[in-house]
């Protein structure tokens, strides 16, 4: 699973990986941080190393292009703040932190949001609510989750359940018990097109290059409830699904079931609205759902949109114009903007 998120990484160039591990390519016995701008090998002949040393363990070269071994200083100390964050049991406050890694208190806290969007506090606390859907998804009780997860109450999550896990960590422990799924998985334009739905509407639509690990992961997410492969029961999904990815204009409005809060049901209903062909900046989608100031809380929920395609993230860009990340790749996404523009 690491790895496969590692390879989204790689596919997106996302140059906030850099001094977190280097690819490598066995055709050409190269090694590469995540951002290298070379065109991008099979997925087949990649493996992931934690840094270079390893990888040159291995056997691989470095790339002169993007010259991995070269990581910039203040690369390199977002990379330990992430890794002691990682590894922190307690916590780390933002003193403590910048005493280990060298860094002022003010100067890192700027660096590590420019890196990753988020505070060293704010990084933590996603880090927390990540162990405790891990925890609830493997089967501990509430209680044992919320307090290995490191938070010192359980008030301190049930606060803001709603807004960290979409709902109580009682209803989420229970991973979709009641609830039967029909999904299929099918090549694409961009990828296999996993497409998954309950009575009520599409719960989940994913790109991907594994069918095993994709049906997996949805398996996981939804442990608890009947899932069953049905290509055929898919297919009102499917056809304006992939009549979309080639081209065509598509007005349906496809019926969702997806768990949201209250602000990301806006945030996507908003979406929903960009018409075929244009884009909006996250700072548009702030405003017309009636809040200016929630621009990251917008690109948060953008990020989290389990419906690709039906709820078209990839029509939200950056104010200057440029592509921002994309949950399934910032190559789809280009792919899929090019294509909406050309057709419009």
């Amino acid at each position: 699973m690491q790895s496969e998120v590692q390879w989204q990484h790689v596919m997106a160039r996302d140059p906030r990986q850099d001094g977190r591990f280097v690819f490598a390519v066995r055709t050409t016995g190269i090694y590469c941080r995540p951002s290298c701008p070379s065109r991008r090998p099979r997925r087949d002949s990649v493996e992931f190393f934690a840094d270079p040393q390893q990888a040159e363990r291995a056997g691989y070269r470095a790339c002169l292009r993007c010259k991995p071994t070269e990581i910039s200083a203040q690369a390199q100390a977002v990379a330990r703040a992430r890794q002691l964050l990682d590894e922190a049991e307690g916590g780390l406050t933002l003193a403590e932190l910048s005493q280990r890694v060298g860094v002022s208190p003010f100067h890192l806290q700027r660096l590590f949001k420019r890196a990753t969007g988020l505070s060293p506090r704010e990084y933590q606390s996603a880090r927390r609510i990540q162990h405790v859907k891990h925890g609830l998804r493997k089967g501990d009780d509430v209680t044992t989750a919320i307090y290995e997860a490191g938070f010192g109450s359980p008030s301190r999550l049930y606060e803001n359940a709603s807004q960290q896990l979409g709902m109580t960590p009682g209803a989420y422990r229970r991973a979709g018990a009641g609830m039967t799924i029909e999904y299929a998985i099918v090549p694409s334009p961009l990828g296999r097109l996993l497409v998954a739905a309950t009575p009520r509407g599409l719960c989940a639509v994913r790109f991907g290059e594994n069918a095993t690990e994709m049906e997996r992961e949805l398996r996981e997410e939804f442990r608890a409830a009947q899932i069953y492969r049905d290509d055929a029961a898919l297919q009102p999904y499917l056809q304006p699904l992939l009549a979309s990815l080639r081209g065509e204009r598509v007005t349906v409005a496809l019926p969702l079931d997806v768990r949201a809060t209250a602000f990301q049901k806006k945030v996507w209903d908003a979406l929903r609205q960009i018409p075929n062909g244009q884009t909006r900046s996250y700072t548009d989608v702030a405003r017309a759902i009636g809040d200016p100031k929630a621009v990251r809380a917008v690109a948060r929920a953008c990020a989290s949109n389990p419906v690709a395609l039906a709820v078209p993230c990839h029509r939200v860009v950056r104010s200057d114009g440029q592509l921002a990340g994309y949950r399934w790749g910032i190559e789809r996404k280009r792919k899929l903007l090019d294509q909406e523009r050309h057709e419009s």
